[in-house]
């Protein structure tokens, strides 16, 4: 096989964003020119000898910016210039000589085997010598990766990835350094683009490997990243994808299938639906679904069942939720209501609520409780009876 042929059966390219890192370009370039001379080198403002390097190779794609404007920015670049030349997948790699070339087959191989995917290189971060600030900062972005998205990688900061052109091609970006390398794979999975790991292998000699980041500015950046992606998680995603969830299979189809047939054992689901119950007649009113899908990530229970039993509270029935909540209230403290609650007006409920907000966050926190547990129970008691007489789905 020659070096053309390596990236011609997915018709892709390699782009090489790189910014002061003289040292070891020309060894990258001629790394990678070993498999394939469709090559994208996006120099990023540098002020050493890059320009003169990238000279040498007339036959590759070199694209000079003025200033350094971040990694992102140099990505997207090198994206845009890919699809201008009619690629359909684009190979990244660091230009500090950490990647082997060696590995780009390793890509291909995945694409043609599985299918359109969005690949990012496993570095193994728990061996010895990687760098410990490294390991950790991988783990803090799997852990938000799978928080945002509900995907599990081990690796999810490698700059060597392969990216589907055409897939991400109407997805909007916003970032424009280090952090768009994390909101791209994350609104990837949101599209439904598959985004898996692959072994690869990884240098550290810290006596020519030049790193740019900048713990604290562009630590700061990504946290803040993360904060804006949990929120839309929250407040968008989870809710979209379980409506079309309820949607698509209809109340039967989900009680049998995701509360019954689910894989977690009895006690999970039973504890998810209690959770669900519990936030949806606790007084959170607008932020009931925020709340419960953060606990049900955090106790590791069922997000579905516990989102959707948290809808307990639909709109026609939070009048009589909030009446039995005041009511119950003012029966424990002994101070019976006597404001007449007007049910013809939706909005009395508010006033009603200020003049006896005592009882109202005493009884719902009842109600709430009573309620988690007789569902929790009778939940656990129907699925383990259930478990030996499973239904059958037509």
């Amino acid at each position: 096989m020659t070096s053309n042929e390596v990236l011609a059966s997915i018709d892709g390219c390699v782009i090489i964003p790189t910014y002061n890192n003289a040292k070891t370009l020309a060894r990258v370039l001629d790394g990678v020119r070993q498999y394939t001379v469709r090559i994208i080198v996006v120099n990023d403002g540098s002020t050493d000898d890059t320009p003169s390097i990238l000279a040498a190779y007339t036959d590759i794609t070199a694209i000079h910016l003025p200033h350094n404007k971040g990694k992102g920015h140099a990505l997207r670049t090198g994206f845009r210039e890919a699809e201008a030349q009619g690629f359909d997948y684009a190979i990244t790699i660091d230009s500090d000589g950490q990647h082997f070339p060696d590995d780009i087959p390793i890509f291909v191989r995945a694409i043609e085997t599985e299918g359109m995917a969005l690949l990012i290189g496993d570095r193994n971060m728990e061996r010895d010598g990687i760098p410990g600030k490294s390991s950790f900062g991988n783990r803090f972005s799997n852990f938000w990766f799978r928080f945002e998205t509900g995907i599990s990688l081990s690796d999810t900061q490698s700059g060597f990835r392969l990216y589907p052109l055409n897939a991400l091609r109407n997805i909007r970006f916003y970032t424009s350094k280090f952090e768009f390398e994390i909101e791209v794979i994350v609104k990837a999975a949101w599209r439904g683009i598959p985004v898996r790991n692959v072994p690869i292998r990884v240098l550290y000699d810290p006596t020519e490997r030049v790193s740019h980041f900048r713990p604290f500015r562009d630590f700061t950046r990504i946290s803040i990243l993360n904060t804006w992606l949990v929120l839309v998680t929250l407040l968008y995603i989870r809710p979209r994808d379980y409506f079309r969830t309820f949607r698509k299979k209809g109340f039967r189809r989900f009680f049998f299938e995701d509360l019954l047939h689910s894989d977690d054992p009895a006690w999970k689901k039973a504890s998810s639906v209690a959770l669900g119950v519990w936030i949806g007649l606790s007084p959170f009113w607008g932020f009931q679904t925020i709340i419960v899908l953060f606990l049900a990530v955090v106790l590791r229970l069922n997000k579905l069942i516990a989102f959707a039993f948290s809808n307990v509270s639909i709109p026609p029935l939070i009048p009589f939720i909030i009446y039995a909540c005041i009511q119950i209230g003012s029966f424990v403290v002994g101070s019976p209501t006597e404001t007449a609650f007007n049910w013809q007006e939706i909005d009395t409920y508010r006033p009603f609520i200020r003049q006896h907000l005592t009882e109202y966050l005493l009884g719902s926190t009842i109600l709430a409780t009573t309620g988690a547990g007789i569902f929790g129970l009778a939940s656990y008691f129907v699925l383990t009876w259930r478990s030996h007489h499973p239904p059958k789905i037509q």
